[in-house]
């Protein structure tokens, strides 16, 4: 992680006011457009019985030299997608760790209305090079009769403008893998051969119950559906934080992509997804991360090694202030947002609990544990190879 003055971060000239960026996921800032429209979130992307399941990626084309496959071409691509979407930072964090960034060029979208989200048009980014604003432009020209809901991240061919995937599932694992031969000296394995399929097991219930579950909660439209996913949420970081007991990493002494994606959660809940929940339930009784002493210790060891975070998601997270003294709102916005309203008085307080010493460098652990693929289920598990 980069020192800095926690003040002042190094926040990139995206031509934004302050907090225009917050709104910065694949979800809205409300419960409808400002053309009255319905967010997809919230009425497409339901169940019968009023949970959410996220829609499927419209483009899932994976990189490296296969039928079908994007070549794997330095400078090629560039990934766009916002700050604050959790989906985005993972792929951030695996490029930084791996030191992708000039090879595969993070791009920044902010804000999202009726017209998809919107391009940082600088220049030598893609909204120069094909004079388009909007993401959906992309996917437009890809398919000319797209007609959902571009999201963040997606992957733009700089040579023909054309979306290659918006597989947030999948992308980090080909960075770890196709890309390989552009990883800088001593990067991490964090797709270790001998662990793949439990690692995409894993990976499948962190989507499930976490990373998405903080949605399942926020965007269910009945009561029951909330308090279900709610109750899997809290029963998976209990289970985590068991498993971190005796673990420095989910797979013992081995960093892996699973931990990226745990983090991704972590690290944006308080001030994400927790007044989300509160509001959504009803009560204050919402866990905190540090309700969790392994799984907070765990947080901070990856808050603090760097690549996890750098100062412009510092900034949107709403850990440290801008230049100007304000802190970014993240998703939270006012009493009409389904994030909540959001709470600033603690927000250096819980900055500087972050950068408390872990003490969890001398732990190693097994990379074995009861489950998700016990029983020689894993051995079923082959899609990400």
């Amino acid at each position: 992680m980069t020192t800095q003055s926690p003040s002042h971060p190094a926040l990139p000239d995206l031509g934004l006011k302050p907090n225009e960026a917050a709104n910065s996921c694949a979800v809205p800032p409300q419960r409808t457009h400002t053309n009255g429209k319905a967010f997809e979130e919230t009425s497409v992307e339901q169940t019968a019985d009023g949970a959410f399941r996220r829609q499927r990626n419209a483009f899932t084309k994976r990189f490296g030299d296969g039928p079908g496959q994007a070549p794997v071409e330095a400078g090629r691509y560039h990934i766009l997608g916002a700050l604050g979407c959790g989906w985005n930072r993972r792929q951030r964090i695996v490029l930084r760790l791996l030191g992708l960034q000039d090879v595969f060029v993070p791009e920044v979208t902010y804000g999202r209305d009726a017209d998809g989200w919107k391009l940082t048009v600088t220049p030598g980014s893609v909204g120069e090079i094909f004079g388009v604003d909007r993401l959906n432009d992309f996917y437009r020209r890809t398919n000319p009769n797209f007609t959902g809901r571009g999201t963040s991240p997606t992957v733009i061919d700089v040579q023909t403008g054309t979306v290659v995937t918006n597989n947030y599932h999948i992308l980090s694992i080909d960075l770890e893998t196709a890309w390989k031969p552009f990883h800088k000296a001593g990067a991490p394995d964090l797709y270790p051969q001998q662990w793949r399929q439990e690692i995409d097991l894993l990976n499948q219930q962190l989507f499930d119950d976490v990373n998405n579950g903080t949605y399942k909660v926020i965007f269910a439209t009945s009561d029951g559906a909330a308090k279900a996913a709610y109750g899997v949420f809290a029963a998976r970081l209990a289970d985590y934080d068991f498993r971190l007991a005796s673990r420095r990493y989910l797979f013992g002494p081995h960093l892996t992509d699973s931990d990226v994606r745990l983090f991704q959660t972590l690290e944006s809940f308080e001030n994400g997804y927790r007044p989300g929940i509160v509001k959504k339930l009803g009560t204050e009784s919402v866990l905190h991360i540090w309700d969790f002493p392994n799984l907070w210790a765990y947080a901070r060891d990856l808050f603090q090694t760097p690549g996890f975070i750098d100062d412009a998601e510092l900034y949107e997270l709403g850990y440290v202030p801008g230049a100007d003294g304000e802190y970014s709102h993240g998703f939270a916005r006012d009493k009409e947002s389904p994030f909540g309203v959001p709470e600033f008085t603690t927000r250096r307080e819980q900055y500087e609990r972050w950068l408390e010493p872990s003490g969890r460098e001398s732990l190693t652990g097994s990379p074995l544990y009861s489950g998700p693929g016990g029983g020689g289920s894993y051995e079923l598990w082959t899609w990400a190879q």
